[in-house]
């Protein structure tokens, strides 16, 4: 399982969602992958996923499909995304 957040870095956001990587990691001893929707494959990955909403959090399956999703500022527990990411 891939989780994935895609956000701006200059934006509102920021602060929350890198708290939230820095937590993830701090309790999973796990990384979660990043992607800037402004750059040329951050585009791409957006379009793939439909993802139009950002912050936006992603597990994707080793297949490509999409397990779950979390869209805007409404983030999940950590524990939700661990328990996810370990499907």
């Amino acid at each position: 399982m891939r989780i994935v957040i895609v956000y701006r870095e200059a934006s509102e956001h920021r602060m929350t969602v890198e708290s939230f990587i820095r937590d993830y990691r701090f309790r999973t001893g796990k990384d979660i992958e990043t992607i800037n929707p402004d750059t040329r494959d951050g585009m791409s990955f957006c379009r793939l996923y439909d993802i139009v909403e950002y912050p936006t959090i992603i597990a994707i399956m080793d297949d490509g499909s999409v397990y779950h999703s979390w869209r805007g500022q409404h983030f999940p527990t950590i524990s939700e995304v661990a328990t996810i990411a370990n499907t």
